[in-house]
């Protein structure tokens, strides 16, 4: 719970050097604000991320690290992103080359533009914000740098918006002030109801069922671990009421873990004598429907990544047909509206640099998952007579052609 206390009481405390009246007396000083609600945002995130309620490090442990279907996903929405093909464009017009395309190929000495880009998308997936450093020099952009978001925090200015970043590494902290033509910080966050400055993850909305799928294969783990065999109790039913002497029961308790506990043991038969009965004391896997809950949040993992499941090898309708048509939603619904902000921010980010006209697109020509239905345009733009030749070439993202104002 955030403690209000402490900062309202340091607010409203006057300075020690004041001789003023009101100062020895302790009334509050009187703040000038621009903005009405500028004191309860600054209080609210006073510089410090702000995360519901598991952190960064323990969705990238539970989720990315520890969880196969959540770190396949990110994988495969990151890598597909990655190896991307991007056009660049000013004023309308298609370029071949351009010096933001060469820097997006080999933003820094020790990246490549694949590289940079599966770290930027594996961050706003895990943690719902993804940060990239513009170093320049001579006036010119010369370096992209992704950072690490647990180490990013915002510091809202008197309107609100993000004045400053504060970047802490080993006890250290630097500040990027938000300042400049070109500020030097790219924040791309993913929408969050709930929160003005930092992103929803899609592991975070998941975490429910990664913490369930966590569970599951835990104890799958811990029952082989036992033999296979679910926990249970020996019972001593003596016909006379008697009871265990203490050797007898420390006997009994070394013999069981000496034989028959461990994977080393499985299949062992328990020989039960003088008046012990074993009762089992849980839910046998069949009875807790284990696969099937199990696979239930696989599916609820993929669902929160915009992953059809049968490409995480979630047992369902895997035919051929089933496949393909969920590899083409996939590049639709997640894979291209993702790519496609990217391009947007960071053209924007990067056009007092580069032209305030420059765009960035995606070059859905090259992507083969998309093949099919580039062919059926092409079909529908070659049978349409009423159109001239340059209509034809703009409908496909090409340029005009001489003489092409002809049907």
């Amino acid at each position: 719970m955030l403690n209000l206390t402490r900062p309202w009481r340091a607010l409203r405390r006057a300075p020690p050097s004041a001789t003023s009246a009101s100062a020895t007396l302790g009334t509050p000083p009187i703040h000038h604000k621009a903005s009405r609600a500028a004191r309860l945002i600054q209080l609210d995130s006073g510089g410090m991320a702000r995360w519901t309620p598991r952190d960064y490090a323990a969705l990238a442990r539970e989720g990315f690290v520890a969880n196969a279907v959540a770190h396949r996903a990110v994988k495969l929405v990151a890598e597909n992103i990655a190896a991307l093909t991007f056009l660049a464009s000013a004023g309308g017009t298609p370029l071949d080359r351009h010096p933001l395309l060469d820097l997006l190929a080999r933003p820094n000495p020790r990246q490549d533009g694949a590289a940079l880009l599966e770290a930027l998308v594996a961050h706003l997936l895990i943690s719902g914000n993804g940060y990239v450093e513009a170093v320049g020099l001579d006036g010119r952009v010369r370096e992209l740098h992704v950072l690490r978001p647990d180490r990013m925090r915002v510091v809202p200015g008197p309107d609100g918006w993000a004045a400053a970043y504060d970047y802490t590494v080993a006890g250290r902290t630097v500040r990027y002030a938000q300042q400049g033509t070109l500020p030097p910080i790219l924040h791309v966050a993913l929408f969050h109801p709930l929160d003005d400055h930092y992103g929803l993850g899609a592991i975070e909305a998941a975490a429910v069922a990664i913490d369930i799928h966590n569970a599951a294969a835990r104890w799958n783990k811990a029952l082989l671990d036992n033999a296979a065999r679910p926990s249970g109790a020996l019972v001593y039913a003596a016909p006379d009421g008697a009871v265990l002497a203490e050797d007898q029961y420390e006997r009994l308790k070394s013999e069981l873990e000496a034989s028959y506990q461990g994977a080393a043991n499985a299949g062992r038969p328990l020989l039960l004598e003088g008046g012990l009965d074993w009762k089992a004391m849980s839910l046998t896997p069949k009875d807790m429907d284990f696969l099937e809950a199990k696979n239930g949040a696989a599916r609820e993992i993929a669902l929160a990544f915009g992953v059809p499941p049968m490409l995480l090898g979630i047992p369902g309708d895997n035919t051929y047909a089933n496949f393909q048509e969920a590899n083409r939603a996939f590049w639709r619904h997640t894979v291209l509206p993702l790519a496609t902000r990217l391009c947007g921010a960071l053209a924007h980010w990067l056009a007092p640099a580069f032209g305030d006209d420059v765009r960035l697109e995606v070059d859905t020509d090259r992507v083969d998952a998309l093949a099919a239905d580039r062919d059926a345009l092409w079909e529908r733009v070659t049978a349409a007579p009423f159109l001239t030749v340059n209509e034809k070439r703009a409908m496909i993202g090409f340029g005009p052609v001489d003489d092409g104002d002809r049907l």
